[in-house]
């Protein structure tokens, strides 16, 4: 009898289990399961809501003025936590998993950012807003534009993390890194975007990296951030649980995979007229040059010591640049 088969569907079930807990400093195994992340958040609570046909899950907390938290590839609402309480003191705070993302629903589709962007413009109207300041994170920041563009009545400021909404110049991405380019961290002048392509491949990536997935995660992590410590163990262990399934990186590989639509789509789209705010780390100069053509009146700013991941890398800093741009 051939047993490998069974070997190996077993050892994938081991790596999906235990990529679902950290060890702390004791040697106990955490539980890091949203209902048990949430506790670790005074005041907030878990949340679901069905909206453009689909089913969203999202962490709230705070009174005051609202703001949305739109957070990007390989990680999920968790990754604002360390600003949550915070801006809780003074806003009602609204961390979301989108589409396809962590404990939301993972259609066939609709993974184009002006999708995406509808799906938040219902939560909004769901939760009984007028409006909402958005922030987004990379996958994030291009549904945070998307909705700026296309909801404009429902947008009262928009902060964009790192990356712009894509745009034809990605047709001029590099399939290889210049000489000497591709170093062990990303920079302001050299990032090579290999993993644009490998997510645009339909079906290899769910079938390599099922339950492998933190893998992938570990190396953006030590690429992309300047400090990687500021992503630690439980953070690791809460995303590689979220992308560990076939259907999740499926479902994810789908932002990639939208791309050309979400091309097609930003030639539609005119001048953003609210107020804008870019803050980047190794993107900057691509966010900035994004932002400067498409909401003229923005500014962008470059995170000192920072890398991809300023709500994790540099939580203090992004909380001041947030609280001065939402009072003025």
């Amino acid at each position: 009898m051939n047993i490998r088969p069974y070997i190996v569907a077993l050892g994938v079930a081991l790596s999906s289990v235990s990529v679902a807990s950290a060890q702390t400093p004791s040697g106990q195994t955490q539980d890091v399961s949203d209902a048990a992340l949430v506790k670790t958040l005074p005041g907030f609570t878990d949340n679901f809501a069905t909206v453009n046909g689909i089913k969203l899950h999202y962490v709230s907390g705070g009174e005051g003025d609202p703001i949305i938290l739109l957070p990007g590839w390989p990680e999920t609402w968790w990754s604002y936590h360390k600003i949550m309480p915070e801006l809780a003191k003074t806003h009602r705070v609204i961390s979301v998993d989108l589409r396809g993302m962590g404990a939301s629903e993972r259609p066939g589709g609709g993974f184009d950012k002006k999708t995406m962007a509808l799906d938040i413009s219902e939560l909004v109207k769901q939760l009984g807003l007028k409006s909402a300041n958005i922030v987004g994170h990379d996958i994030g920041a291009m549904v945070a534009f998307s909705f700026a563009a296309n909801h404009p009545e429902q947008t009262s400021k928009l902060v964009m993390l790192d990356v712009g909404h894509p745009s034809a110049g990605y047709f001029k991405i590099p399939m290889l890194p210049a000489p000497g380019s591709f170093n062990e961290k990303a920079d302001q002048d050299n990032v090579y975007l290999w993993w644009f392509a490998f997510h645009q491949v339909k079906g290899l990536p769910e079938r390599l990296m099922e339950g492998r997935e933190h893998l992938e995660q570990e190396w953006f992590f030590h690429y992309m951030a300047e400090d990687e410590s500021a992503i630690d163990a439980t953070d690791r262990a809460v995303y590689a649980q979220a992308y560990a399934s076939s259907d999740a990186i499926r479902a994810t590989n789908g932002w990639y995979q939208a791309f050309l639509q979400d091309i097609a789509d930003d030639g539609t789209y005119g001048k953003l007229t609210m107020p804008v705010l870019g803050l980047g780390g190794p993107g900057f100069k691509r966010l900035k040059a994004s932002l400067d053509d498409r909401a003229p009146g923005s500014t962008t700013i470059h995170v000192e010591g920072s890398g991809h991941f300023i709500a994790e890398e540099k939580p203090e800093a992004l909380i001041g640049y947030l609280k001065d741009f939402l009072k003025n």
